[in-house]
């Protein structure tokens, strides 16, 4: 039995050291406040995050991109919070509307309606005498692209935005996600017909106003859209952010493009072509060795992995570049 009492102070002992460690990687160098956001579109559940020590100098906005993402992305988002806390920065996030506390349901939104909501909540954020906005930067990421030229187009008051893996065109964004998901799984010659065909059968029913009905008796999704998703996609299926971009680079203010070398849902090559045109000597580009969330390529391909770096140290999911990046762009904010 000697061994069993080995094997179970073993057992106890990783215990205790692993529950320590959860508790130092966990341990971000900011504070966390709980908001209820009231605003004319209907209230939000999101938090506030601050700097520990010193008074905040600027806000940044989070802008999310797809899917039912919550006010923190059920913790994702603390290095990019601390990041920005690091360099005496506030952050407003919210959950998605029908997610969590926030009311509504963001599959019913356009992207204009997502545009209407984050300059909405900086508008209610002025109110708020703990929240610092003499200085509003906006980050957003993936289809955030298609939000946040919107928002500077509309506004006087933005110092400057951060991209992260955003996208131009969503057709041409769709087609390209699918093909580089095609190479990264090796998929056979016929794997590849069978997924365009399908992929462009979708797409002729969507153009041609089909309904969900319709398209359940013919796809072959697994699992196929629900019926609100499809009328998501049916809605902002023409999004092409570049008449956007150019209205929005007449505010002139810094750009930040982060670009992940090993990004298969957009084509970063693209956006970086054309943010290059429109924005000129506004804009900085930092490419980064990760994938489209900035996580590093390692955690992307292994996922026992990423899970364990996820409880133990969550900062490491993340290219440490990307976050030095977006640091170092806030600090040097006049």
């Amino acid at each position: 039995m000697q061994w069993l009492k080995i094997v179970v102070s073993a057992i106890v002992v990783v215990g205790i050291l692993g529950t320590g460690a959860v508790l130092i990687g966990n341990h971000f160098r900011f504070t966390e406040t709980q908001l209820r956001i009231s605003v004319p579109s209907g209230e939000l559940e999101g938090v506030l995050t601050l700097p520990r020590e010193g008074d905040p100098r600027g806000l940044a906005i989070i802008v999310h991109g797809d899917a039912a993402v919550t006010a923190t992305h059920d913790g994702l988002y603390a290095p990019w919070f601390e990041s920005a806390a690091d360099a005496g920065y506030a952050t407003i996030s919210w959950s998605k509307r029908g997610v969590g506390g926030s009311a509504g349901n963001w599959l019913d939104q356009s992207l204009t309606d997502r545009a209407t909501e984050v300059s909405e909540v900086i508008d209610w954020a002025k109110t708020q005498n703990n929240i610092p906005t003499d200085r509003i930067v906006l980050w957003g990421a993936s289809q955030a692209g298609w939000v946040l030229p919107q928002v500077v187009h509309q506004r006087d008051d933005i110092d400057g935005v951060v991209a992260v893996g955003t996208a131009i065109n969503w057709l041409d964004q769709g087609r390209f996600n699918l093909l580089a998901e095609l190479d990264y799984s090796s998929a056979t010659p016929q794997e590849r017909t069978a997924a365009i065909k399908a992929s462009d059968e979708t797409r002729a029913m969507l153009e041609r106003g089909a309904s969900h009905e319709e398209y359940l008796a013919v796809t072959q999704d697994d699992p196929p859209m629900t019926a609100d998703r499809w009328a998501f996609v049916a809605r902002n299926m023409y999004a092409d952010a570049t008449e956007d971009l150019a209205k929005s680079a007449t505010a002139h203010i810094p750009i930040l493009l982060l670009v992940g070398e090993h990004d298969r849902n957009v084509d970063v090559a693209e956006t970086e072509a054309v943010y290059r045109e429109i924005f000129g000597a506004d804009l900085s580009v930092l490419r980064v060795d990760a994938v489209h969330s900035m996580a590093r390529p390692i955690i992307d391909s292994n996922e026992p992995l990423a899970l364990a770096t996820a409880v133990f140290w969550p900062r490491a999911l993340l290219a440490p570049e990307a976050l030095d990046g977006y640091r170092g762009f806030l600090t040097e904010l006049e």
